[in-house]
Order: C-alpha cells, then structure tokens, then sequence
C-alpha cells in the first residue's frame, strides 16, 4: 500500500510504526526539510536515502536519527555482519556481530582485599 502526501498531524507520521507492505511519503522542498520531516517522529529503526549523489547521501545518513541507514538500498535489508537496532522508540540494543553478543552481558566489578 501506497499513501502519499502524508501530513504531520497524521497518525502515520508521528505515533504508528508500519510494519508490512506499506510505503507511506510527503515530498519535501529541499535536504534540510527533509532530514527534519524524517527526524519528527518517536521511531528510528532503519531509514533509506535516494540520491545520485553519494556524498550527498552519506552527508544526510549522518543527520537521521535512526538505527541504520541505507544509501540507494531498501531499509529493511539486514546484513548479519552488521549490528542492527532502532534508536529512540525502535527497540533496544543491538543484534548480530559482537555487538549483539555484548546486549546479553552484563558487566560486574568485584574487588577484594587479602
């Protein structure tokens, strides 16, 4: 499913997290307004950036607040050799790689004295 020309005072936007076939956009007039549309919302796990420019695209990755971020890729590709986790409201910690493994740890100092 396709909704375009979603707005902000839509529960799409700000309070519901998609999962399933569903694609949801609102064109924004430049770079800037962009990052701040994909910044405006409680959830960060994976975003996708399109661009011809992969400067460009490196550029706007660093600025999203999200767990991961994809330059001319779908975002729900998940790379093993990768950690993956969501910020914010997107889940907690990360999986996969040694990264993972440390979610599972929990570190103890004991000290002691002869």
């Amino acid at each position: 499913m396709i909704i375009g020309d979603i707005q902000e005072n839509m529960k799409l936007w700000q309070h519901e997290e998609a999962f399933g076939p569903v694609a949801a956009y609102s064109i924004a007039q430049n770079d800037d307004e962009a990052v701040r549309m994909a910044n405006d919302t409680e959830f960060g796990l994976s975003a996708a950036v399109f661009t011809q420019d992969l400067r460009k695209g490196f550029a706007i990755a660093k600025q999203l607040q999200s767990g991961a971020v994809h330059i001319n890729s779908m975002s729900v590709r998940d790379e093993p050799a990768l950690p993956m986790g969501g910020v914010k409201s997107s889940g907690w910690g990360r999986f996969n790689t040694i990264s993972g493994m440390n979610e599972f740890l929990v570190q103890k100092a004991v000290t002691w004295d002869d």
